[in-house]
């Protein structure tokens, strides 16, 4: 595999990513990776050379750059730590920065030899659940998909919630839900579902039994790999359907 950590220019100033492609000849759609809240880590990379290996080049941004270089030790996670990972989450759950950043990520990929022309996918989970949202919804030129595992805020009461987006969105969406999780409950579910279909939007909506948030990550206490294999099944699905 080809891996590469660089920084890309933004608005702002420089956002480090990791990239990773197939190391051979040709050149693969673009997939852009949303982080969740304890922000990038191995296990991150880990997935992006998941995606990588099906034939895409993967862009996975460090969006907390605006506040500095931030590392979690989640086995090691207390209350203490929560409350900055937290208080991080509120700081990037910011469309215009999200927009901003997206921006970026597409410049670059645009400009790298391994990276193909054409339609882009992208992913989130947790707090990326808006971001692919509002992704999807203004690059709909490029993104012709975007996924969404456990996201969180998806309905709120600001005027950037997802939810006032979500029915402007061309592309191909999926959300993929807990079962037990108090930041998605079945009515915000429910919601989304309704906005989608009297707009039109092609979409699939999956709530995966037995599960808690979290469940697709390998290395937290929630997973359930029946649960996650099934995801990355949709997942491939999806990317080789509209990016391929």
């Amino acid at each position: 595999m080809f891996e590469q950590e660089v920084l890309i220019s933004t608005n702002h100033g420089k956002m480090p990513a990791f990239v990773v492609c197939p190391d051979k000849d040709g050149q693969w759609p673009i997939v852009i990776f949303y982080m969740d809240a304890p922000g990038v880590r191995q296990e991150l990379w880990n997935m992006a050379r998941k995606i990588a290996k099906q034939g895409y080049f993967v862009v996975l941004p460090d969006l907390y750059y605006r506040i500095g270089t931030i590392r979690f030790d989640l086995p090691r996670r207390e209350e203490t730590m929560s409350q900055v990972v937290r208080a991080c989450v509120n700081h990037a759950m910011n469309r215009a920065q999200i927009i901003d950043d997206t921006g970026a990520v597409i410049s670059f990929a645009d400009g790298q030899p391994q990276a193909k022309d054409g339609p882009i996918g992208i992913v989130g989970y947790c707090m990326g659940g808006p971001f692919i949202t509002w992704a999807a919804e203004h690059y709909s030129d490029r993104i012709k998909s975007a996924a969404s595992l456990y996201g969180v805020r998806m309905v709120n009461e600001l005027e950037q919630s997802p939810h006032n987006y979500i029915g402007k969105v061309k592309g191909e969406l999926y959300y993929g839900f807990a079962e037990h999780d108090n930041a998605a409950p079945p009515d915000v579910i429910a919601q989304l579902v309704k906005v989608m279909e009297e707009a039109g939007v092609k979409h699939r909506v999956e709530t995966l039994p037995g599960t808690k948030h979290g469940f697709c990550f390998p290395e937290r206490g929630a997973y359930v790999p029946g649960a996650a294999e099934h995801v990355w099944k949709v997942l491939f699905d999806l990317w080789g359907r509209t990016l391929k």
